[in-house]
């Protein structure tokens, strides 16, 4: 069996927040290797975890295989499409970074996205996001700077090459939707950053596919340089600092009213 790894500051606090209350059937309602490895780790009864496409749901259940029990499952699905898992309900569900990726399937659904969960939810929603960083007015640290300008380099690449980038919202936003959508808060906690250097090299490497798929070659290769000017710059504040110190996280947890 595959060793398990140490779970993320975050999912240690939803642990915390959940205390003793039993997990139940529990939805990995936008999956990946990371909260599946976790969510597959928990003591629940059973589980379900959605993916965006047949590639991620593979890639997925390929990392936990060997914890699967009979009743867990990895699907595909579109929160998009009113029917998926209509009529199911979940003790428990998780919503990881799920609200940001989501354009990349079903654009321009996040206002509903909650909405879209309520009728899933028979107790507790637990949601990780990260506050915006991209759309915002060009940070004076250099640390700031550096990734303001490497998620804005990553976003350029990807809708140049005709690809939706992810779109985050703040706390303050989903809260609001929350309650809208018939939940309460129960707590809000944000986490500061430290990116090191495998987030620059994912971030940079991201690009990649994307800049093949650009036909003006010469465009691709500027903006393919100027990357590689980024990745110097934010290994070289890493080297100096330790770390790129700039953003937040957030975990909200909601109950179902």
């Amino acid at each position: 069996m595959a060793k398990l790894r140490k779970p993320s500051a975050l999912f240690r606090h939803i642990e915390r927040l959940q205390g003793d209350r039993p997990w139940g059937w529990m939805l990995d309602a936008g999956t990946g290797v990371n909260s599946l490895r976790w969510v597959s780790g928990l003591e629940t009864d059973r589980w379900t975890a959605v993916a965006g496409s047949a590639r991620e749901r593979d890639f997925s259940q390929e990392a936990v295989q060997d914890r699967m029990r009979s009743g867990d499952q990895v699907i595909a699905g579109n929160w998009g499409d009113p029917d998926f898992l209509k009529g199911e309900s979940f003790d428990t569900v998780l919503a990881d970074y799920l609200l940001g990726a989501i354009e990349g399937f079903a654009p321009y659904f996040q206002p509903y996205l909650f909405a879209r969960l309520r009728p899933l939810t028979k107790d507790r929603l637990y949601i990780t996001g990260l506050e915006p960083y991209v759309p915002t007015h060009r940070p004076e640290d250099a640390a700031g700077r550096v990734v303001w300008e490497i998620g804005r380099f990553r976003d350029s690449c990807m809708l140049l090459s005709g690809v939706m980038p992810y779109r985050e919202y703040p706390a303050l936003w989903v809260c609001d939707r929350l309650r809208e959508s018939r939940f309460s808060i129960l707590k809000v906690k944000h986490f500061d950053i430290r990116h090191g250097p495998k987030f620059v090299d994912a971030q940079i490497n991201l690009c990649a596919p994307s800049l093949d798929r650009i036909e003006d070659r010469s465009l691709a290769e500027a903006l393919r340089q100027h990357g590689e000017s980024l990745r110097q710059q934010a290994h070289k504040i890493i080297d100096s600092e330790g770390a790129l110190r700039t953003g937040q996280n957030y975990v909200i947890a909601a109950k179902a009213v």
